[in-house]
């Protein structure tokens, strides 16, 4: 019995890693949602080459513990996107979403009142499952004129303000500018065009990810 201070100490480590280990294989990475329509579809690209499995990439890189998982459609608008989402969130139980969506609402020229009120419907309902947002924008071409493409940046500034998003501004930032970078449409980015594309929306992913990214089963 003299040993009996030293062996029961052992004991209780040998049963608090057991436990532990046990816990961590309960867990399993947490996820990020990304809505989105054709630029974050992989639109006339392989899949694996688009900027979401490229931010899959980057995550695992830097050490974060997150799945990501591409729920973007193309053609989706803000509206569709919104006939969507809570499908997404019942099967997927994301920690973040990206929501990506407005592109098309702005090309064909609907109405600010309707894309900002979807918009911030999907928001809400995000944040009301328990997830984070961030949203993300893109900008118009120079062709519908100065004062309808700031009005359409305008309302992703609201929103963001409004329900305490970041927001990443411009997701084709030095992409849509860049001819080189475009396909032939002029509205999709190449292959080429992916990594800064994954970049710009790391910027303001990074600071809402946490190193300890899982949750319990």
């Amino acid at each position: 019995m003299r040993f009996s201070k030293f062996i029961l100490p052992a004991v209780f480590c040998m049963l608090m890693a057991l436990n532990n280990s046990v816990s961590a294989e309960n867990k399993t990475p947490a996820t990020i949602l990304v809505l989105g329509d054709s630029l974050s579809g992989a639109w006339g690209i392989d899949t694996n080459e688009g900027w979401v499995a490229l931010l899959q990439q980057e995550i695992s890189k830097q050490g974060f513990d997150y799945t990501v998982i591409n729920a973007s459609v193309s053609g989706d608008t803000s509206r569709t996107g919104l006939s969507r989402i809570d499908a997404a969130l019942l099967e997927h139980k994301p920690a973040i979403v990206i929501v990506a969506l407005g592109g098309n609402d702005g090309l064909r020229g609907l109405a600010f009142s309707e894309i900002e009120s979807s918009l911030a419907s999907i928001i809400e309902r995000c944040q009301k499952d328990g997830a984070r947002v961030l949203l993300s924008a893109v900008r118009l071409p120079p062709n519908y004129g100065p004062v309808y493409i700031e009005q359409f940046a305008a309302l992703y500034q609201r929103l963001s303000v409004r329900y305490g998003v970041p927001l990443v501004p411009r997701m084709l930032d030095q992409v849509a500018e860049n001819r080189e970078l475009m396909q032939e449409d002029g509205i999709h980015p190449t292959v080429a065009a992916q990594p800064q594309i994954m970049q710009n929306v790391w910027v303001g992913l990074e600071q809402m990810l946490e190193r300890t990214g899982t949750r319990d089963e």
